[in-house]
């Protein structure tokens, strides 16, 4: 039997149905509140997220003492904690060969910042994206390999047999920390640390590469102490595995909530200088929440790999420096802003591409020469978002392609990428569920996006049948307090499998109303009882979510989003993320 539409609301301005809570939900939820002797709206929270009564308390405090694996549960965990302490008790020469988005660059410093305790200066090397592309080149690794002891690979590595035998027929180990798919066979090395090779039993497939390095210091630190040693304080390194984890969009289930709760206390006491100039650059006034990882904190570090020095990122995020940080932030706040600027034209001409060729399908793509590939993975999840289907955008020079994808829930990206690449459909490609890269000539685009579209199609024939958006519940304007965004921040934090709470707002009409840039909407929402809440719909324009609101003229209206605290000018006040809006019928 199909839910009732909630409010009514069978199609909303962008096509979707909205579904509420339902009776069970609230059952479930009184029963968790009666539980824990939290409020019933904590309670539906936790119920409509799957939680259990007697599960509930430890959803709401994750800890690590609770939640931390034992390292040694993941394969050659114990061969690559060794080989690393080797390189300490020895002083050998060590490079850390590293990714160049938010969970490479967060795996590298966190490495970069324990062998500093403990008196090692590694060698850092971020490959240029446009230069060099993703993941060990041969020429680079047997470089590295001729200068050094050990190369420890980190969100990359995997898959790279070549470059890993260059580095070591050049005289160094390797030794791989990733989290991205596994094909059949691994490169020969010292130890491939991840969680998703096919061999792996440890069900920590949903960690991201930095809580990969985590649990591999975790098991160090474990080492060093048997050997009378001291270690490295690991839960002043919380700040940059939270960091990554939401910035990279892992699940925010077992361990990695204990990560990001932690995480986001220790970013809080504002005692990494990188991560303090990010904040302040970015003008965040009041303790980052996940949200802020996600959406501020995490574009800033990615910018560097996108479109400028593919090390910015992993320098800010390991230097002791003050003053460098700020001058790195500064850098990376102006790329930031280049990046938006080329993403903008990207984005158009991709969405003129994929509305031409029609986006009914179960996969949506755009292509064309001479789009910047620091770009395409953004483009890539606006398309995402904006057609709700898997998407592929790529950026061809002089015949050769650079792209990146983007998958929604319930369909598995990274394995039909990689099986692309197994076909010969693409040169080469891989990833994991949510996101992937590829890269082809411009004679495979064709055949490869119509093979994707042909292997995606089963796993979105089983999607349910209509667009769907969930709502938590119905709050009036003046209910939206900052009181309540900090006891609905106790059922936190919030991110990928683990959503912010979605409210519907009924029968509001738009007070105020004024376009922040070309694509934003800044309004004032009123409610018949006199409340009012200030709000931004964040890109919508061109789209008829930014249209339906401009244009309402006072008319009665139901909008949904998410609630976030606003402390702009010294006031702290509740603030509303519209994601989508309908007539109030």
């Amino acid at each position: 039997m199909t839910e009732p539409a909630f409010l009514g609301v069978e199609a909303s301005t962008l096509g979707r149905r909205w579904i509420g809570p339902g009776e069970a939900a609230e059952r479930m939820g009184a029963a968790i509140a009666r539980e824990i002797g939290a409020p019933e709206i904590i309670g539906r929270l936790l119920a409509l997220r799957g939680v259990q009564p007697e599960e509930a308390a430890a959803f709401l405090d994750p800890t690590l003492k609770a939640l931390l694996p034992d390292p040694s549960t993941l394969r050659d965990m114990d061969r690559a904690a060794a080989r690393l302490v080797r390189a300490v008790l020895r002083r050998e020469r060590v490079a850390i060969f590293g990714d160049y988005d938010v969970d490479g660059g967060a795996s590298a410093a966190l490495l970069v910042c324990w062998l500093r305790d403990l008196g090692l200066a590694a060698t850092i090397y971020v490959p240029d994206r446009i230069d060099e592309g993703y993941g060990p080149n041969e020429p680079a690794m047997a470089a590295l390999g001729a200068a050094h002891d050990l190369i420890l690979c980190v969100d990359c590595g995997t898959l790279s047999h070549g470059p890993v035998t260059a580095a070591q027929a050049a005289g160094a180990d390797v030794v791989i920390a990733d989290h991205h798919l596994a094909g059949e066979t691994l490169p020969e090395c010292a130890a491939v640390v991840n969680p998703n090779r096919h061999d792996d039993a440890s069900g920590m497939g949903h960690l991201c590469a930095a809580g990969v390095v985590f649990l591999l210091l975790v098991a160090a630190n474990r080492l060093l102490r048997a050997e009378g040693r001291a270690a490295p304080d690991l839960m002043a390194a919380l700040d940059l595995v939270a960091l990554a984890t939401v910035a990279d969009v892992a699940p925010l289930t077992g361990v990695n909530r204990a990560f990001v709760r932690q995480g986001l206390k220790v970013m809080a006491a504002r005692a990494r200088p990188g991560l303090m100039a990010l904040a302040d650059t970015a003008r965040l006034t009041a303790a980052p929440a996940s949200f802020h990882l996600g959406y501020v904190l995490g574009p800033r570090v990615n910018a560097g790999g996108r479109i400028g020095k593919a090390d910015l990122g992993v320098r800010l995020l390991s230097t002791t420096s003050a003053e460098e940080a700020e001058g790195i932030a500064f850098e990376l706040e102006r790329l930031n802003e280049e990046r938006r600027r080329i993403e903008a034209e990207v984005l158009e001409r991709a969405i003129e591409q994929v509305e031409a060729r029609g986006a009914e399908g179960p996969l949506v793509w755009a292509a064309a020469e001479g789009w910047h590939p620091g770009v395409v993975g953004i483009v890539a999840a606006r398309l995402k978002e904006r057609f709700e289907r898997p998407a592929v955008v790529i950026g061809f020079e002089n015949g050769e392609g650079k792209g990146s994808a983007r998958s929604v829930e319930g369909v598995d990206l990274g394995a039909a990428i990689a099986a692309l690449a197994r076909d010969g459909l693409i040169a080469k490609g891989g990833g994991h569920r949510m996101a992937a890269g590829l890269s082809l000539s411009a004679g495979m685009l064709e055949p490869a996006m119509a093979a994707l579209g042909a292997r995606l199609a089963p796993a979105m024939g089983a999607l349910p049948p209509f667009r769907s958006l969930r709502i938590d519940g119905a709050l009036s304007a003046a209910a939206a307090t900052p009181e309540l965004v900090s006891l609905l921040e106790a059922a936190g934090p919030f991110g990928q499998a683990a959503p912010a709470p979605r409210f519907a707002l009924p029968g509001l009409r738009v007070a105020f109303a004024k376009r922040a840039g070309e694509a934003h909407l800044r309004l004032t929402l009123a409610d018949p009882a006199g409340g009012r809440l200030d709000a931004i719909a964040f890109r919508a324009f061109p789209g008829p979510l930014g249209d339906f609101l401009e244009g309402s003229g006072g008319a009665p209206l139901h909008v949904a989003g998410r609630l976030e605290i606003d402390d702009w000018g010294g006031r702290r006040k509740a603030k509303l993320r519209v994601e989508d809006a309908a007539p109030a019928r």
